[in-house]
């Protein structure tokens, strides 16, 4: 498994689908080097709304490469322009190797300087839809369960795009997948 991009952003306001005006820090961009990890993230990352993001539970937002083709694919059939790169799903960590199917809540993310928990499934919101660029994006991520995942920090330190991590499994009482599906349902 690999990390290929570790991406950070500001809140800033942007015009959404509807011309309303938005606040959020969803546009993620990669950095270059070592970014450190503390207790509620990732340095020179933020939230805009911490009511849903952020926090320790919730400290940074992992999502599989393997799910941009995708993502690219019904942007293109909802008639979106632009291409996906690391970041553009909100994601703090774009990593390789890892999906939603395999991962349950307590895993351990075990990277070189810092350690990262499993603690939840990202459920999509109207921002999502607006940085996406149609109104069906939030309902096609529940539909695919191409959720990603958030981790908290159990182990700070620094964490750099490139490094090879492994997963140590947790207690294995509540799948990632199982989880977004019944919640999604309500």
């Amino acid at each position: 498994m690999q990390l290929l991009s570790v991406n950070t952003a500001r809140a800033e306001r942007f015009v959404a689908i509807d011309g309303q005006s938005v606040v959020s820090a969803i546009r993620k961009r990669p950095r270059d080097g070592r970014i450190a990890v503390g207790p509620l993230g990732l340095e020179g990352d933020e939230q805009a709304d911490p009511s849903v993001h952020g926090g320790l539970a919730k400290a940074i937002y992992a999502y599989p490469q393997e799910h941009r083709a995708f993502w690219t694919t019904v942007r293109g059939q909802a008639q979106v322009a632009g291409a996906l790169g690391p970041g553009d799903m909100g994601e703090n960590l774009t990593l390789a190797g890892l999906l939603e199917s395999q991962v349950w809540l307590g895993d351990v993310l075990v990277f070189p300087d810092c350690e990262l928990v499993v603690s939840e499934p990202r459920y999509p919101c109207f921002k999502f839809n607006a940085h996406m660029g149609f109104n069906q994006a939030s309902k096609l991520m529940a539909q695919s369960g191409y959720c990603g995942f958030y981790l908290a920090v159990r182990r700070e330190g620094s964490i750099a795009a490139g490094e090879t991590f492994e997963r140590i499994p947790g207690p294995r009482e509540v799948g990632l997948v199982e989880l977004f599906k019944a919640r999604m349902k309500k």
